[in-house]
């Protein structure tokens, strides 16, 4: 039986792979923004098989409310086998270009919030030498693109922070999981004109989730073609690359 945490728990992916873990009677924390979709999720792990389900409102942008949830949820789980780090947004570039605000507020939500709570969770599980930190990032973060390089900025901070916290936690005994997905059809890509052939479900997405944090894995693509996909475009030439409209 896992001790579970869920950070953005309310999001497609997330909610796969809670499913998945519920089926194995795992216990969980589930936190959010939206708390009475919190409540909607909570139900349904239980009636999946979750063992327990506890879970709290956070928006995770409230730097000062983070110590206090991730003492409960230490407090509640005890020992925490896995923390799966899923919350994020899809901003417009286009606005993120005009408004300062709207680029300034989009790249705390996606990397400085998240990177806080991280920090945090990271000293439970150093204190308790073992467990598995999950971080959903993006392929997004592997190199500034211009259709969206605001996002792509705030994954890559968040991917190089994984990288060192590996490391760290490597010593004792711990680790993390740094996770790239590509298209991925949910409803924060619903609309987009997105190449079907290379949108995955949040189920395809899960699994790989999963197995991943099961084997130790450092980095996972997921489709797992994505990785190939972005070897080709981080060798791709900067004289070549910033005449292309990716």
């Amino acid at each position: 039986m896992k001790n579970i945490v869920i950070v953005g728990a309310t999001s497609a992916i997330a909610i796969a792979c809670a499913r998945q873990w519920a089926k194995q009677g795992a216990r969980f924390f589930l936190v959010a923004r939206n708390a009475e979709r919190l409540q909607q999720v909570a139900d349904d792990l239980k009636a999946r098989g979750a063992q327990a389900v506890l879970y709290q409102q956070l928006d995770i942008d409230r730097l000062g409310e983070h110590a206090a949830i991730v003492e409960r949820c230490a407090v509640e789980l005890g020992a925490l086998d896995i923390v799966l780090v899923a919350p994020g947004t899809l901003p417009d570039q286009q606005a993120c270009q005009n408004d300062v605000a709207i680029a300034v507020r989009e790249l705390n939500t996606n990397a400085v919030s998240v990177i806080a709570l991280l920090t945090r969770f990271a000293s439970v599980v150093e204190q308790q030498r073992g467990g598995t930190i999950a971080v959903i990032s993006s392929v997004a973060g592997d190199r500034g693109r211009q259709s969206n390089y605001l996002y792509g900025s705030a994954k890559a901070a968040l991917s190089a922070f994984c990288e060192g916290l590996r490391a760290r936690l490597f010593k004792v005994g711990a680790h993390v999981v740094t996770i790239k997905p590509g298209f991925v059809a949910t409803p924060m890509t619903a609309g987009l004109p997105l190449p079907g052939p290379l949108v995955a479900t949040p189920d395809k997405v899960a699994g790989d989730i999963v197995r991943a944090i099961e084997k130790g894995r450092d980095v996972v693509y997921t489709p797992w073609f994505w990785w190939g996909i972005m070897l080709i475009i981080r060798s791709i030439p900067g004289r070549l690359f910033k005449r292309l409209s990716l």
